[in-house]
């Protein structure tokens, strides 16, 4: 795919990832645990299911480029237990507002790093979970997974507690882009990670890979990447380095010399596009690949991914909550996000308060927008006429404002648009977050352009 330089140059610029709409910068301290213990009681007297994630912070070593909430700390059973025993009051609180157990349906451990914690620690936080939610055991039971942190004995012990996918995060193997991010891992350590998991009969493993690091290039990454497709995992997550060292104080120890160039950086991604494509990977949506037998790609043709903090889903719950310093939880039309830094997410906690640092509740346009923006994350179109059977509106009419917008992709090859639908096009793909900008309020009232990384 060639890409027209001076549209590269139009769409390369700071945007949302979507993960959420209105995006976290609309947030506000205006919701508080008040607030959540409402939403909360209001779902709990309801049949909806759920989606669940833990966020366990602790890293070992802090790796320069990331900038997820992460707490570093030596691997010590006193740090996890102290965890623990806050985040077990968290869950409690929260299933204290329910007058019937709650069936989740899709289960995530993110972090930080989620194998930090022990294989007994393991056991504990998962029995917990259990003692309080029914777990549809035919979802999703995802954990994230750094290869450093695991043994082929605490991958077991996932496994034996019902874990079916399993995330891993590579990044690059090239020793000097490693060096530079300060996380060695060498590519045997990851093939013996995979064959463990492969042993143990996860039904999904994915790899996370990340494009435009420093010291980077076409040659070394393309290496990279046919050292991924000798393992062949079932779904590789193809992420844009999102360089923003104004949220990711670790990320100014980088020479900014050795970052690539934001041309390099797109060539970089549209080489791996191609390598991917070639060996039977199916494009998912914004950056994710799939085998052509995997669930993922099932579901995407069939028109049912979704999308939420967890990343894409193929088993889409109601409602969402988040449990765990900085987690993000979604119900009732509602966002909420519990308090990021540690000794104040414990100290809430000891007080017996929900933790709960800033949100979101959703107007009517919110929604609509959300429901937009998320079909064309997810599915690449927008049906008018499913648009108008949710919503009663007619599409040109609501998105009146949007209409140039539509007419620019348009003319640049990102969509196409007929009376039924608009469709985006392999070009748009790659600029997805670009299309889905124009359908933002936020941004036009210039009010949401801060702190975002670049689209491309």
């Amino acid at each position: 795919m060639k890409i027209d330089k001076d549209a590269f140059q139009k769409y390369d610029i700071p945007g949302p990832r979507y993960t959420s709409y209105p995006t976290a910068p609309q947030w506000t301290p205006d919701v508080t645990g008040d607030t959540y213990a409402s939403v909360l009681n209001a779902f709990g007297q309801n049949d909806k299911t759920l989606s669940l994630y833990v966020h366990i912070p602790f890293c070992e070593k802090l790796c320069y480029y990331c900038a997820c909430n992460k707490v570093i700390r030596p691997n010590e059973p006193k740090v996890g237990d102290e965890f623990l025993c806050h985040l077990f009051r968290e869950i409690d609180m929260v299933a204290s507002h329910f007058n019937r157990r709650k069936l989740i349906r899709q289960l995530h451990w993110g972090g930080g790093t989620p194998t930090y914690l022990s294989e007994d620690q393991c056991e504990k936080l998962f029995f917990k979970i259990r003692s309080i939610f029914d777990i549809d055991f035919n979802g999703e039971i995802a954990i994230e997974v750094d290869p450093r942190t695991v043994t082929q004995d605490k991958l077991k012990t996932l496994r034996s507690l019902g874990f079916n996918r399993i995330s891993i995060g590579v990044e690059d193997f090239d020793d000097k882009v490693q060096e530079d991010i300060n996380r060695i891992m060498p590519f045997k350590q990851m093939a013996q990670v995979h064959e463990w998991c492969r042993k143990l009969k996860f039904e999904s493993i994915n790899f996370d890979l990340v494009y435009g690091l420093p010291h980077q290039t076409k040659e070394t990454f393309k290496k990279t990447m046919d050292l991924v497709i000798s393992l062949k995992p079932d779904r590789i997550a193809l992420y844009s380095f999102a360089y923003v060292p104004w949220l990711s104080k670790p990320q100014n120890k980088f020479n900014m010399d050795a970052i690539v160039s934001p041309e390099e950086k797109l060539d970089i991604f549209i080489q791996s596009r191609e390598v991917l494509l070639a060996h039977s990977y199916q494009a998912i949506a914004m950056d994710h690949f799939a085998l052509e037998s995997d669930a993922m790609a099932h579901a995407f043709n069939a028109g049912t991914l979704h999308r939420n903090f967890m990343g894409y889903t193929l088993k889409p719950a109601d409602e969402f909550i988040g449990f765990g310093p900085s987690a993000i939880g979604f119900m009732e039309n509602t966002y909420v996000q519990n308090i990021k830094v540690l000794p104040e997410y414990y100290e809430c906690i000891s007080q017996g308060r929900l933790p709960i640092e800033r949100g979101r509740q959703l107007t009517l346009d919110d929604q609509i927008r959300q429901w937009v923006i998320g079909r064309l994350m997810c599915q690449f179109m927008v049906d008018k006429q499913t648009f108008f059977d949710k919503f009663g509106f007619e599409f040109e009419d609501y998105f009146y404002y949007e209409l140039e917008h539509i007419r620019d992709c348009r003319e640049n090859g990102l969509l196409l648009e007929n009376s039924a639908q608009i469709q985006v096009t392999d070009l748009g793909k790659i600029f997805i977050r670009n299309v889905c900008m124009g359908f933002d309020i936020y941004l036009r009232q210039k009010n949401g352009h801060k702190r975002f990384s670049r689209t491309v």
